[in-house]
């Protein structure tokens, strides 16, 4: 009873926190504002410069950073459970780059319909996930086997995005932003199909956070207890895959979300079950992208750096470091 009262004050914590980044991202930029100000733009909205800027710039660029930050992270949370690997992430195997081509695709030969970009990332990535788990599966489905087919898959993927680029040239300005990964630019009207998308997907997932607890013990200790793990391992992949996808289709490429959040989480909530693991990565992941935005736009004023640069500056290390970590456990 204690320790889920210490892991629901850590999630009101983390909430605070998000709350916090919000209130800040509102506040910076290249016309700074204080709360009153805040306040103000909204309740003028069209009727002064602040409030067009808070609520046609800033406002959708927040929205995105939450979807896009709540749905890799719980993406990240589903993958490394279902395939019981730590390394695994919707970056690293894969799955983003497979809905990126599907995006791609979508941008160079159906450029008029906007709004099937989310359904194209979801089929792109789900298709990913399947084909790298099926090689990894025929292969021998070790830990390093999935990862280097994810790997491989994905260098692949990126290859038809280049070669897109090189058959559509039209499409690479969008195109050269789409693979750094970024939020400018992000409108309403992308944001509510792919809103709904992450929040529908976290809601199941909610809900079906028992079946993921028996399912992270393991397939021989969930079978025995009665858990159809062949259609909970697909349903939750196919979740997995809408959630990547949803965040890919109007975030871009930004990778490592889906491994930092997870294992941050559960590292400071040691022993939680998977229903707060998933809560506290919602507001992790969403605060986290929500604060390297933050950065990336106002840190080198008056340029802007793409948010998946600076996002792989922090993840690169961190897999390289959790890389080292795995392999010290297999050897103790």
């Amino acid at each position: 009873m204690k320790t889920k009262y210490k892991h629901l004050l850590f999630v009101l914590f983390l909430l605070l926190m998000l709350i916090i980044s919000i209130i800040l991202a509102f506040s910076v930029g290249s016309v700074k504002m204080n709360i009153s100000e805040i306040i103000n733009g909204f309740t003028s909205k069209n009727q002064s410069v602040e409030g067009r800027i808070l609520y046609y710039a800033r406002l959708p660029r927040i929205l995105a950073a939450i979807i896009a930050g709540a749905g890799l992270a719980v993406s990240g949370v589903l993958i490394q459970t279902v395939l019981s690997n730590p390394l695994a992430s919707p970056g690293i195997i894969g799955v983003n780059s497979g809905a990126g081509l599907a995006v791609t695709f979508c941008m160079a030969l159906f450029p008029e319909y906007v709004l099937a970009i989310p359904v194209a990332a979801f089929i792109g990535a789900f298709i990913t996930v399947i084909t790298v788990c099926s090689i990894a599966k025929n292969a021998g489905a070790s830990k390093l086997t999935i990862i280097l087919s994810g790997i491989a898959v994905s260098s692949l993927l990126n290859a038809g995005i280049s070669t897109f680029a090189t058959f559509y040239p039209e499409i690479m300005s969008g195109l050269r932003d789409f693979q750094n990964g970024g939020l400018s630019g992000v409108t309403f009207e992308i944001l509510k199909p792919t809103g709904l998308m992450v929040f529908v997907g976290i809601i199941i997932v909610l809900f079906l956070s028992e079946e993921l607890d028996i399912l992270g013990l393991g397939e021989k200790n969930a079978l025995s207890l009665g858990l159809n793990v062949s259609f909970y391992r697909f349903l939750f992949l196919i979740i997995a895959a809408v959630l990547a996808g949803a965040a890919v289709s109007f975030a871009g490429l930004i990778g490592f979300i889906g491994l930092i959040v997870p294992h941050m989480t559960k590292f400071l909530l040691k022993g939680c079950s998977k229903r707060i693991w998933i809560f506290s990565s919602v507001m992790t992941g969403s605060t986290f992208l929500l604060i390297c935005d933050t950065v990336a736009r106002t840190a080198f004023s008056p340029y802007e750096i793409p948010v998946g640069i600076i996002i792989a500056y922090i993840g690169v290390p961190f897999f390289i470091w959790l890389v080292f970590r795995e392999r010290r456990r297999r050897h103790d």
